[in-house]
């Protein structure tokens, strides 16, 4: 039985995708049978494995609709081990369309059924709102990933998130917890992004994740190119970072991984 991450934040430019795009490449190369779930209609996770969007006929929009299964929409990526079901703006229209089904805050839940027997982990993509489809991917999800940017504004709407959390455990899905909050476009240089690092440590102690995601153009080029960090330039700071955080998650769950003995293995020519 997989675990369901759902990768949110309301906040929009914090490191979602780029987060669940390498965080789900690590995993898959530490050993574990991975499932990106791109639930946002910009598609950004979809393109930054090289998805091409305008060409799908079959997506995560084609799967909420009832007019696919889950299981006939995963395409491979690159990656060993990394599967995705893709999005595409079609997914703009998802939200009208669910507000008029039965239980359309399950839908998501319903259309997953059995794929969590053949993964290990499902990490979720969520947009950047609190609107439908993030209650769709929170209603199925064990846990959420938190991505926090280290900026002044980086608290901002925190609670709004936290709330819905709250809420969603409430009514919709008990067992949902909080797998950790993730700094992410950290600069340790700037006194700001330390005292936030710190406000950030008060709200959530153990939670937050001691990897913490440097600046790095690299991380930004990797996805023009349609893949992973860890395919582009395996040695960069933002790639040892994901692998870092990847070992950290996996530790967190108690689950056994095997260990990656020269990251430039990792290389794909492009």
């Amino acid at each position: 039985m997989s675990k369901i991450i759902a990768v949110a934040n309301q906040k929009g430019g914090v490191g979602k995708t780029t987060t669940t795009i390498n965080l789900g490449a690590f995993i898959a190369a530490l050993g574990k049978k991975v499932l990106l779930i791109d639930i946002d209609p910009q598609g950004s996770t979809s393109s930054g494995l090289g998805v091409e969007k305008r060409k799908l006929t079959k997506s995560i929009y084609s799967v909420l609709v009832g007019e696919d299964s889950a299981a006939d929409s995963i395409r491979h990526t690159s990656v060993k081990n990394l599967d995705i079901i893709p999005s595409n703006i079609d997914l703009s229209g998802a939200e009208i369309e669910l507000v008029s089904m039965d239980n359309r805050e399950k839908v998501l839940k319903s259309a997953l059924g059995e794929l969590r027997n053949h993964y290990d982990y499902i990490l979720i993509d969520c947009p950047p709102s609190l609107a439908l489809l993030t209650v769709n991917a929170i209603t199925v999800a064990d846990s959420i990933l938190i991505p926090i940017q280290g900026e002044f504004f980086a608290l901002e709407g925190l609670s709004q998130l936290m709330n819905t959390i709250k809420l969603a455990k409430k009514y919709l899905n008990p067992q949902l917890e909080v797998e950790g909050v993730v700094l992410t476009m950290f600069d340790g240089r700037s006194n700001i992004v330390n005292n936030v690092a710190e406000e950030i440590l008060k709200v959530f102690g153990k939670k937050v994740f001691s990897t913490r995601i440097p600046r790095n153009i690299r991380l930004v080029e990797a996805t023009s190119y349609g893949v992973p960090i860890m395919q582009y330039e395996p040695r960069s700071t933002g790639s040892l970072a994901y692998l870092s955080l990847a070992e950290e998650l996996l530790k967190r769950n108690n689950d056994t991984y095997t260990p990656i003995k020269n990251v430039n293995s990792l290389k794909r020519p492009l």
